[in-house]
């Protein structure tokens, strides 16, 4: 951090410890020396849960200050050291500041120890020169992003694609130090793994969708150490995470969400990870017996051995029942096909037929008659009274969702069938009847592009043959007045990247409806030029170039070829060349 002052001023530079975004959780405060201090804030309470860390750290300033003083819950105290639990803490220097000699404050952090967080920022950081970091800090920057590069003139839709690119690079992050140091899964040990990154901050309920398919696609280095991480998780707790955030398994969200992230990337082609220790953390959770209660990352998940979905009227004294039974359940069946399609490549016959069949369990709770999916009770009656509009009563707090429902209600989740869309279709009556019921989840404002759930839902049009319009539609409409540059350029809470994920997937012309197979729903690209940079260490190609021009007619051509207007292969696009879409004249934006 830099500070220029304008004249000879004397400041009191107040670093406060002991507050962070969910909590005053307190921390230590250790002077040093009159430019030096080191010690930990504690962090957490992540959606009111008991998720306490030391975060460490390390400051120096380039002023030698005239007195340092540490108050204890704003009282100062007579001593070099603090440590407070649940309370304030903070300390402040008092600097003489002149104009021609900036005022500069370095610090290093660490997840494992004070003496990491120093030797974090002696190794990142040696210098003082303020210009240099920020130009080194723009190349890295500028290294990473430009795996995409683009050619097309619309400053705007430049800034929003790249911002979007950005963020989906905060989470999660890399948290071992320099020296490989870093801290186990809810044991908070201290491990070292210095031959690759561990990361941390595993939003999965959301980045499965479009993250983590992302990162498989133009950035499978990364993936990864990122799965490597996850099956290290699965060594130090017994099961792959589900919300990991620093080392803590907070079981945030539902569903068994690191399962579609680990087949995805192996049915794509990341392979290098231990896949029979991936196969078997995958099924240790689901391979029960009827009357063995399932462990908290698939909560609840017995009730779909016996009755194929979970009740609305489960038992609510169970330690780990369903939040929302409809969308918990939605959320299994998908899980439970990507495990399937991960058992048909490893020649496991008899897991592919059982979890596929297990897949299809969404059918018992789709009603014929409102057509909608609603939540259904032990003995095949549904639930009364039931209204598909409410989105309050699944908890007991703001936003949890309609009773049976997480976060949303049956408008939001009854298309939530990305491995069998053709099945919904079916039970639908038709195209027709599907599309028609479809669109007016989006006419009656039911859709939300700031929510997971329904994010793919622009893009089921292309399942049918007379409505698949409406995805171009509908992705334009929505990329235009939900995104932009200024304070309102995200459509809501960015969940880890996932929602800037639905963004450059959409800017790129071609989307993972359903995460764990090998198909991509076509569109059509918002720049004139696209170039995707292909990892050869992963992929056969170099360089996959998207293009849009106008034509005669609607068509999609791959290296000289045309291809099919809706669906491509990710086997293919990885083969590099050229992606050329041709929108009818007039039609191009």
């Amino acid at each position: 951090i830099k500070f220029t002052a304008e004249e000879e001023i004397e400041i009191d530079l107040l670093i406060d410890v002991g507050r962070n975004l969910s909590l005053v959780g307190g921390g230590e405060i250790e002077v040093l020396s009159n430019r030096e201090i080191t010690g930990y804030n504690i962090s957490g309470g992540f959606c009111g849960e008991e998720n306490r860390k030391n975060v460490y750290f390390y400051s120096v300033i380039n002023y030698e200050a005239d007195k340092i003083l540490i108050y204890e819950d704003d009282k100062i105290i007579d001593r070099k050291i603090s440590s407070v639990i649940d309370n304030p803490l903070a300390c402040s220097a008092r600097l003489k500041l002149i104009p021609d000699k900036p005022l500069i404050i370095k610090t290093g952090m660490s997840y494992t120890s004070k003496e990491n967080a120093k030797n974090n920022l002696l190794a990142e950081l040696p210098h003082w020169d303020f210009d240099q970091v920020v130009n080194e800090a723009r190349n890295k920057w500028n290294d990473v992003l430009s795996r995409i590069t683009i050619n097309d003139k619309n400053k705007t839709n430049l800034t929003k694609f790249y911002s979007a690119l950005y963020h989906m690079f905060i989470h999660p992050n890399i948290i071992n130090d320099v020296n490989g140091d870093y801290p186990t899964m809810n044991e908070h040990e201290t491990m070292n793994k210095s031959d690759r990154n561990r990361y941390t901050i595993y939003s999965l309920w959301d980045t499965y969708r479009t993250l983590h398919p992302f990162l498989t696609l133009v950035y499978p280095d990364i993936q990864s150490d990122m799965i490597k991480t996850m099956l290290d998780m699965y060594d130090e707790q017994g099961y792959l995470p589900k919300w990991e955030l620093i080392g803590n398994e907070t079981y945030m969200m539902v569903g068994d969400p690191a399962v579609p992230v680990i087949v995805d990337s192996y049915v794509k082609g990341v392979r290098d990870f231990d896949i029979n220790k991936a196969y078997e953390a995958i099924l240790k959770p689901v391979t029960l017996d009827k009357n063995e209660k399932a462990p908290p990352v698939r909560a609840a998940y017995h009730y779909i051995l016996e009755y194929g979905y979970i009740p609305f009227d489960q038992n609510m004294e169970d330690e780990w029942w369903a939040w929302g039974p409809v969308s918990t359940s939605l959320e299994y069946n998908y899980a439970d096909w990507t495990i399937s399609q991960l058992a048909e490549l490893l020649n496991d016959e008899n897991n592919k037929n059982i979890f596929y069949k297990r897949s299809l369990g969404y059918k018992k709770m789709f009603d014929p008659v409102t057509q909608l999916i609603r939540p259904k009770l032990k003995n095949g009656d549904w639930m009364e009274p039931f209204d598909p509009l409410e989105t309050e009563g699944s908890g007991d707090w703001t936003g949890s969702g309609g009773p049976g429902y997480v976060e949303g209600n049956a408008w939001n989740y009854t298309w939530f069938v990305p491995h069998d869309v053709y099945g919904l279709i079916e039970l639908f009556g038709g195209e027709k009847e599907f599309a028609e019921k479809l669109l007016e989840s989006f006419n009656n404002g039911q859709f939300t592009i700031n929510n997971e759930p329904d994010i793919f839902y622009p893009y089921l049009f292309k399942y049918t043959e007379n409505y698949s319009h409406y995805t171009s539609e509908l992705v334009d409409q929505i990329m235009n007045t939900e995104f932009g540059i200024d304070e309102n350029g995200l459509p809501g809470n960015d969940d880890c990247g996932t929602i800037s994920g639905w963004f450059v997937f959409s800017v790129l012309g071609f989307y993972p409806v359903c995460p764990g197979s090998d198909e991509y729903v076509l569109n059509e690209p918002l720049f004139d030029e696209i170039k995707i940079q292909l990892d050869q260490n992963y992929y056969q190609g170099n360089e996959l170039v998207i293009k849009k021009r106008e034509g005669n007619k609607r068509e999609v051509i791959l290296n000289g070829e045309s291809v099919n207007l809706n669906f491509i292969k990710h086997s293919e696009l990885i083969k590099g060349g050229e992606l050329v879409f041709i929108i009818p004249d007039g039609e191009n934006k």
